[in-house]
């Protein structure tokens, strides 16, 4: 369930820093991933969409997204906006 929420976003750091938005990012993840866990010890541990079909989908979201958007800083937000010290 954690990771079916991740796929396909971005990773377009602002000026080139992984700030905006992936450490961002990653502070709600471990939220996530802490909910998960509580969600999980209360299941039965039925999933309509298993593990290894999401690591999958994953993998293939992965290749299909463009390179742009790839921690690049060529697409997204870090064309978009940067922060003018």
């Amino acid at each position: 369930m954690a990771l079916e929420h991740h796929l396909g976003l971005t990773c377009d750091p602002i000026c080139g820093l992984v700030q905006i938005p992936c450490i961002e990012r990653n502070a709600f993840a471990a939220a996530r991933a802490l909910d998960s866990n509580t969600f999980s010890a209360f299941s039965d541990g039925f999933h309509r969409v298993t593990f290894d079909q999401v690591v999958e989908v994953m993998k293939q979201t992965g290749h299909d997204l463009p390179s742009l958007y790839k921690e690049t800083s060529e697409g997204g937000l870090a064309t978009n906006y940067c922060i003018i010290p």
